[in-house]
């Protein structure tokens, strides 16, 4: 609608003026013609919205002979006057657009480099990833995830940083950094967890005053040995993930021992215990930061994953979190108010087909 709004008001201009005495003049709308297009069109059609603007007083003026006059004179004046202001305007708006484009841009590209995208493959594993800004454009937030083949087994951190901006994203750095480290090197979970910890403290140490350091990060590292049908978690007060079985069963893996995000044993330590599950064949794992379970509808009611994926079978995990996506959206009415940050983890099942139908999420 706002398209064509400059020529409905040119139109509108020139019917006011024939339809009325000649003292009324429709040159106010003629002046507004361009000004309504600065903002939305390109220079060129700016400037041709002006000419037709200009075109239309001058040959309103001629059919009534008063091209000459001092009044005419006047108003085609106001109307090269704001157009000129309109062309301006225009050139304004566009270069401001171009320079968030680029800033949108180096965000992306920030936080690809910090959050890359994981293989479809790891370690036999099919693996999905996605991470879901609330804001449209916006690229650069605290979720993270990242997934590793170690020699312990496939080992992976999904976490929330407590901030926004790019003082998260620094943070999110020095997580990933550091547990691409531990994952390596560190023979358990347990001593995985550890590092992550020293690392936030060590860092918000060397930042003093950076806000985000001195928060918390919520996270659950996950590893899953080699040739075993178990999966070990340590949760650092995180979203539980879900167990999706291969007949659409979906169970909470809730830990025995609740613990405090990392970066807060200074209010109190204990050792990490990981807890182990069965992870059998054809079953997938699906890790997520609360943007997804904190997604709230008109009436303020949460999304619940496991209700709405109980009983629902995926032809693999990408085709998981695509209908994830799709039903938040749909349940929050296309406007959620946190980041999200999903990973799936399937497991293939031995003698099916890999790709089952998949049956869509319905609310």
């Amino acid at each position: 609608m706002v398209r064509v709004l400059p020529a409905l008001v040119i139109i509108g201009g020139v019917v006011l003026d024939v339809v009325t005495p000649a003292r009324v003049t429709a040159a106010p709308f003629f002046a507004a013609a361009p000004l309504i297009a600065a903002p939305f069109y390109p220079m060129v059609g700016t400037l041709l919205v002006a000419v037709f603007s200009l075109g239309a007083e001058t040959g309103l003026r001629i059919k009534t002979d008063s091209l000459y006059t001092v009044t005419a004179t006047s108003e085609l004046l106001t109307v090269l006057v704001v157009s000129a202001l309109a062309l301006y305007i225009n050139g304004v708006v566009r270069r401001s657009g171009e320079r968030l484009a680029s800033a949108r841009i180096i965000a992306e590209t920030a936080q690809r480099a910090v959050l890359p995208r994981p293989a479809e493959r790891i370690g036999g594993l099919r693996i999905a990833a996605r991470y879901e800004a609330a804001q449209e454009g916006a690229f650069i937030g605290g979720d993270l995830f990242a997934v590793q083949d170690t020699p312990y087994g496939v080992r992976l951190v999904v976490g929330d940083v407590r901030g926004k901006g790019l003082e998260a994203v620094e943070a999110v750095a020095v997580i990933i950094g550091s547990f691409r480290e531990a994952a390596e090197q560190e023979g358990t979970l347990e001593g995985v967890a550890e590092r992550l910890e020293r690392s936030l403290l060590r860092e918000g140490t060397r930042r003093d005053g950076l806000d985000v350091f001195e928060g918390f990060t919520t996270a659950v590292l996950a590893e899953i040995p080699h040739g075993e049908g178990v999966v070990r978690l340590v949760n650092r007060g995180h979203p539980e993930p879900l167990l999706m079985g291969h007949d659409g069963a979906v169970r909470t893996l809730v830990p025995r021992d609740p613990a405090l995000p990392l970066g807060m044993s200074e209010l109190g330590a204990w050792p990490d215990r990981a807890e182990q599950a069965p992870y059998p064949d054809g079953a997938t794992l699906l890790f997520y930061t609360d943007g997804l379970s904190e997604a709230r509808d008109a009436r303020g009611a949460f999304y619940v994953p496991r209700e709405r994926l109980d009983g629902r079978i995926f032809q693999g995990p990408d085709e998981l979190l695509q209908a994830l996506i799709d039903d938040v959206r749909l349940h929050t009415g296309g406007g959620s108010q946190d980041d999200m940050a999903l990973l799936a983890v399937s497991r293939p099942a031995r003698g099916e087909p890999e790709r089952r139908r998949t049956m869509p999420i319905v609310p």
